[in-house]
């Protein structure tokens, strides 16, 4: 058997980053990975013959830049079909309004004079508070309980980063920090498309509703985010995400790291406190020095490791950790173009009529019920390029924001509502494509869970919201990517800077480890 420093559980984007950066610097690293590829969210997924969705996520906007550089992606295969798409706030009468460049930097279609100033002006100052946010993504957060030193210039650089806003944005940028995102909209804008657009995109992927307190700060994090060099931009790859997971284990393999797929961990191996390596499902054990989990931390410390190695205290934080799924991702194939009364295809296009309708969807999945109307984010890679459906017919990708994880209806009834009320909402948009429809394929919450073994069907391996942001993530007093286990380390979404297909929580994992020399 080969001798290897580091084991690192999970190869998704966050693990591939990880164990990229530390091959480079000399560790012999081992990734394993429990699925037939690896990739995780961004793995790519045949549901009928001659269509591949993403399984996942749909659209790049978050990919960390020295992932990029670091692992010379575009070398080893990384391009894109699209590096600015706009977004069409669809209405229901076709009179769209359409936000183009990055953030919506422009607007077309109809819409008043004033929202239209009222939007740039708003539009600045978010970006203006993202920028404070993005730098904190590629470093550790600091220990707020050992507020010494660096961990005190950490703290330093933020608030430098508010204060050189000037004093009003100073001021409002206190103000918004911790308030919802429904306020903010509702003071600044008037139209319904605009207000239910920016509302969607504050809480896709998350748990919370246009009203829940704190709404805002995940529409910052998004903003915070780039593509192909571009702030707040969205882009496609070419040959969907899983050419961003098949780019990263290349560059990994190329790097020399080992990678097993197939090679599900059962549990880590202790001797005394310390972690030592693993036992996987088929009963092989391996050793290394350092374990890194790049997998949820629920799953890590309940799971592989156990209570019996914990303490009481620690125990309760983990499984109290928010994992709620309230996402559901849908799947179409077509035998012809759908028609989303003029809206250009090439486009990601979002359904949200205005905030209550958001806000709707949300409180129906607080009480485990199926919107009755559904808000969504569609894109159709196959009018970007070919490969992704047959000559001539079409795929159409959507995340539908929100979907219950424990539905009262029950598994099996609640798919059937929540894709009898999706293609509803199609239908009224984009007239005649139930009729397109050959194959669809829903996952709920749950069916993601089972498949991908994400806990609560949450995508970022722990929900994101304020107070499992930064230093609290993935709990309170366990943010700098080490565990109370000696040997071993985090590495997924679930730790800082959360969730999305970025890479940056396994780079800076990496990055901590090799400080500490601990690998």
């Amino acid at each position: 058997m080969p001798s290897f420093d580091v084991i690192l559980i999970g190869g998704g984007t966050n693990g591939l980053a990880c164990a990229t950066r530390l091959q480079q610097a000399g560790r012999r690293v081992l990734v394993l990975e429990s699925q037939s590829a690896p990739g995780g969210g961004a793995l790519g997924r045949s549901f009928a013959p001659g269509f591949r969705a993403p399984a996942l996520a749909h659209i790049a906007n978050q990919i960390d830049s020295r992932v990029l550089s670091g692992m010379d992606l575009e070398r080893h295969g990384l391009k894109l079909a699209a590096s600015n798409l706009t977004s069409p706030a669809l209405a229901a009468d076709g009179n769209h309004l359409v936000l183009e460049g990055a953030a919506g930097a422009t607007l077309s279609g109809e819409i008043s004079d004033a929202d239209r100033a009222a939007w740039k002006a708003l539009r600045q100052q978010l970006l203006a508070f993202a920028g404070v946010m993005a730098p904190f993504k590629q470093m550790t957060p600091p220990r707020l309980a050992k507020g010494t030193g660096n961990e005190y210039l950490k703290l330093a650089k933020l608030g430098l980063g508010v204060r050189a806003l000037g004093k009003a944005d100073f001021r409002e940028f206190l103000r918004m920090f911790l308030i919802n995102a429904a306020d903010v909209l509702n003071d600044e804008l008037a139209d319904d498309r605009l207000k239910g657009l920016m509302g969607f995109d504050a809480t896709l992927g998350s748990w919370l509703g246009p009203q829940s307190p704190n709404s805002l700060i995940l529409l910052l994090n998004r903003l915070s985010g780039e593509a192909a060099g571009q702030k707040a931009a969205l882009s496609l790859p070419a040959g969907g995400m899983a050419a961003v997971a098949e780019a990263m284990a290349k560059s990994a393999a190329a790097a020399g790291v080992t990678i097993r797929t197939n090679a599900a961990v059962a549990h880590i191996l202790m001797q005394g406190d310390r972690a030592i390596g693993v036992r996987l499902a088929g009963g092989e054990e391996i050793t290394a020095h350092t374990i890194i989990s790049a997998i949820s931390p629920k799953t890590t410390f309940l799971s592989l490791i156990g209570p019996r190695h914990l303490d009481a205290g620690f125990t309760n934080r983990i499984r109290n950790q928010k994992s709620r799924g309230g996402a559901a991702k849908l799947h179409l194939a077509l035998n012809a173009a759908p028609d989303f009364k003029g809206a250009n295809l090439k486009s990601r296009l979002v359904i949200a009529p205005s905030l209550r309708a958001v806000e709707n969807a949300y409180n129906a999945v607080k009480y485990n019920e199926v919107p009755k109307a559904p808000v969504m984010e569609i894109t159709l890679p196959s009018a970007h390029e070919a490969g992704h459906a047959p000559d001539g017919q079409h795929l159409l990708s959507a995340i539908v924001q929100f979907a219950p994880h424990a539905p009262k209806a029950g598994h099996d009834a609640a798919r059937a509502e929540m894709l009898a009320n999706t293609l509803g909402q199609l239908e009224t948009h984009a007239p005649g494509i139930t009729s397109q429809i050959s194959h669809a394929e829903l996952l709920m919450p749950y069916d993601i869970e089972a498949q991908y073994g994400l806990v609560g069907g949450n995508w970022h391996h722990g929900e994101l919201s304020v107070e499992q942001m930064l230093f609290l993530r993935p709990v309170p007093g366990m943010a700098q990517y080490s565990t109370p286990i000696d040997g071993l380390w985090l590495a997924s979404a679930g730790t800082h800077p959360g969730g999305g297909i970025s890479g940056a929580a396994g780079w800076n994992a990496a990055e901590r480890i090799l400080k500490e020399g601990r690998a």
